[in-house]
């Protein structure tokens, strides 16, 4: 009994990862089509919309990548990033803007550069830095991104600043230009912690007060509409969902039959066996799906009429090797049955390429016994 409960629970995870994932890649694509990016709005989303927690969804990200056509470098970097919570991820990136910052600063005072181009590029770190505070989903993460950042700007230009000035004689000596780079006290840590906390709360304020007038959605109308376009999706898909039969049929060591018999008469007999199980199929309300070499694939609207082709597709076996057999050997057959759900287009279960369905009724075909 405890078996049969831990194998339920098992496939009932299973089968919610698997939603879980549909759910990210209709969100990724809709994002695609939009020109987005699977943002926080987006996997809350798939959270509302599967019944998930929002951070059991943050760890699926991690396998988006082998969702995507192209398995960049840039999409396992972006999905792993993806997976951190959102307030972490806010002060992760300020305490990045803040050491190219600081690392500008830096430049700029031993490469004496008279241009301001390096200057400016602090600042337009510090700017980007500010605006991702400011798009923060609370206070406290935007004050803490911007004291993260500003403490990240001063402590690596006085990392630098430290370990260059060893190195001034050294460069003099080669005949490099070099000038006396200053390093800041331990007094500046706070001053940058705070300018960093105010400017953060400061973008916050302002972001939120002018969100329309910047042209920045609501993340909680956002949310709302693309739930609403995940739900529509869905309800879409599952209304051609049906349940179908699938019926496996393979001739038993085909291989050596055809390498010990006339050409002709294994064209003859083998499109005779094709014939055969085609006509057997249509008689009890099926249609051929596919073939593959000497294996062929049926599908019944219902499982009934698909055992009853199986049973009578073996049965007739006999008179088919009596009369239609050119080969000198008998055929032998094995066959699998499976039912389940299929997304088919139109309710046209022939169209159906890739399905469980159809993978477990061929794995039980090979599994089967010879005539069995």
């Amino acid at each position: 009994m405890s078996d049969h409960l831990v194998t339920t629970s098992e496939i009932s995870q299973a089968n919610a990862e698997d939603r879980i994932h549909e759910m990210l890649a209709l969100a990724a694509r809709l994002r695609e089509t939009t020109g987005g990016e699977l943002d926080d709005t987006a996997i809350a989303a798939v959270a509302e919309a599967t019944g998930a927690p929002v951070e059991y969804v943050r760890l699926a990200v991690r396998s988006l990548p082998e969702l995507y056509t192209k398995h960049t470098v840039w999409d396992r970097l972006r999905a792993g990033f993806l997976s951190f919570n959102p307030d972490v991820r806010r002060m992760v990136f300020g305490g990045l803007m803040g050491l190219a910052g600081g690392l500008a600063l830096f430049l700029a005072a031993a490469l004496r550069d008279k241009s301001g181009f390096l200057s400016m590029l602090s600042l337009i770190t510090v700017g980007v830095g500010v605006w991702s505070a400011g798009n923060a989903r609370s206070q406290r993460t935007a004050v803490l991104s911007g004291a993260i950042q500003g403490a990240a700007q001063i402590l690596l230009y006085s990392l630098f600043a430290f370990v260059y000035q060893p190195l001034v004689p050294l460069l003099v000596t080669w005949h490099v230009a070099a000038t006396k780079v200053g390093s800041m006290g331990p007094g500046w840590l706070p001053v940058f912690v705070v300018i960093g906390g105010v400017l953060g709360m400061l973008a916050h304020e302002l972001v939120n007060k002018n969100r329309q007038k910047l042209g920045l959605h609501d993340p909680t109308e956002e949310r709302r509409k693309l739930i609403q376009q995940l739900v529509e999706i869905q309800d879409k898909l599952n209304s051609d969902e049906q349940f179908v039969t699938f019926l496996s049929v393979d001739v038993v060591g085909s291989t050596p039959l055809k390498a010990e018999a006339n050409a002709l008469a294994v064209e003859y007999t083998f499109n005779e066996y094709h014939r055969y199980v085609e006509t057997v199929t249509l008689k009890f309300g099926g249609k051929i799906h596919s073939t593959a070499g000497d294996g062929v694939t049926c599908v019944f609207d219902n499982a009934t009429n698909g055992l009853s082709a199986a049973k009578a597709i073996l049965g007739g076996l006999f008179e088919f090797n009596a009369f239609r057999n050119r080969i000198g050997k008998d055929i032998e057959l094995r066959a699998g049955l499976h039912t389940g759900p299929v997304l088919a287009p139109g309710k046209d279960a022939t169209t159906v390429n890739f399905s469980h369905v159809i993978d477990v009724a061929a794995h039980m075909q090979k599994s089967a016994p010879i005539g069995g």
